[in-house]
């Protein structure tokens, strides 16, 4: 019997699988599994979220004109040149349809972000990965990627898994390589996290190319997960171009509310930041105390290694965490077999998770 059949090469992508939020265990549940912020979201955006009950009826600003403006004023941009999305994944995306097809390549690095193949795939093209060096993006191996084909390259600055970043000047280096016509797509959804003098989220580059675009998120340092919202700042022609393609009413007004009191309430913006300056190395530190490799991290998460012993590998330390109530993410679809991803959680999770690694390893 005939039946429906996807477009060639759908049914080759591998399912993005988020990671888990429930664990078999008494007591209470440490979500450590998604990159989640733990102060959670502004008490002011959820007072403009509880505003919104009484309009469900009504349909969003098409544009987002308010979400726009703020972000603009915020970082000094023209909000002519910035779109806003369901979670930058939908930006991501919609870059992938608008400029990718059958013939087309794009290059994204060895350990990047999952979405990226996905939204190549989905539109016809060929995803290339190039090689990293120690767990970095490695402008060269990109650049050596680079064929008449390639029309987009992927670069997730912080890296997500391995919370490893490229100084602004090797950004500048690669943009400077690639053809005209190749769309460099900075997707800087932890920038809000860093503190390194030679970072850049890329604004800079937007503002004097007409092939870079920035993404960023509001599911991070803001907590608005839940909400999926995300932007992208861009040159004039290509927010025009996905401007055509999204959908008319692609963020929903709550989102858009609780967005915009957001990116107004910046103590709390701080406050999760400063969390975060403190937490991150600590357990960094910690962990490394009990023998565990950590590859350094500018983001708000760490990947941990685990020794290749029997009982200690991270597949034990996954299912002995779990029964703890303590959720990380396995990195097997990342390539890492023996490592796991902490986010960095209340002080309360944190502690909780030194201590059981510590038992863990001891057992």
């Amino acid at each position: 019997m005939s039946q429906p059949k996807p477009c060639p090469g759908i049914l080759d992508i591998a399912p993005y699988i988020p990671g888990r939020s429930e664990a078999e265990a008494e007591g209470p549940i440490y979500k450590l599994s998604s990159n989640e912020s733990p102060l959670g979201a502004s008490p002011k955006a959820k007072e403009a979220y509880r505003a919104l009950a009484d309009s469900l009826e009504l349909y969003p600003d098409g544009g987002a004109h308010d979400l726009r403006d703020a972000l603009a004023a915020r970082h000094g941009l023209n909000p002519e040149r910035i779109v806003c999305g369901s979670g930058s994944d939908e930006l991501l995306e919609l870059l992938a349809h608008a400029y990718l097809g059958p013939g087309d390549e794009a290059i994204y690095t060895q350990y990047g972000f999952l979405v990226y193949p996905i939204a190549i795939k989905a539109n016809g093209a060929t995803p290339i990965i190039a090689p990293e060096t120690d767990l970095t993006a490695d402008v060269d191996a990109i650049l050596n990627k680079v064929t008449g084909k390639t029309k987009m390259v992927f670069l997730a600055n912080p890296n997500n898994p391995t919370g490893t970043y490229l100084p602004f000047d090797e950004v500048k280096r690669l943009h400077a390589g690639l053809p005209e016509d190749c769309i460099l797509v900075l997707d800087a959804a932890y920038a809000e996290y860093v503190r390194r003098n030679d970072y850049q989220a890329g604004i800079e580059l937007v503002s004097a190319a007409h092939n870079v675009v920035m993404t960023r998120t509001f599911s991070k340092a803001y907590g608005l997960a839940g909400l999926r919202l995300g932007w992208l700042y861009g040159p004039e022609a290509i927010v025009d171009v996905l401007n055509r393609v999204r959908g008319p009413f692609n963020v929903n007004a709550a989102a858009i509310a609780a967005g915009v009191a957001a990116v107004e309430d910046e103590e709390h913006l701080q406050r999760a930041v400063a969390h975060n300056d403190k937490w991150l190395p600590w357990l960094t530190r910690e962990l490394q105390a009990l023998g565990l490799e950590v590859t350094p991290s500018i983001g708000n998460f760490i990947l941990v290694h685990f020794p290749d012993e029997d009982g200690r590998r991270a597949a034990d330390a996954d299912a002995y965490l779990g029964k703890r109530g303590l959720i990380l993410r396995a990195m097997g679809a990342y390539g890492f077999a023996n490592a796991l991803r902490a986010s960095i959680g209340t002080a309360e999770a944190n502690e909780k998770l030194v201590a059981a690694l510590r038992e863990f390893l001891r057992a």
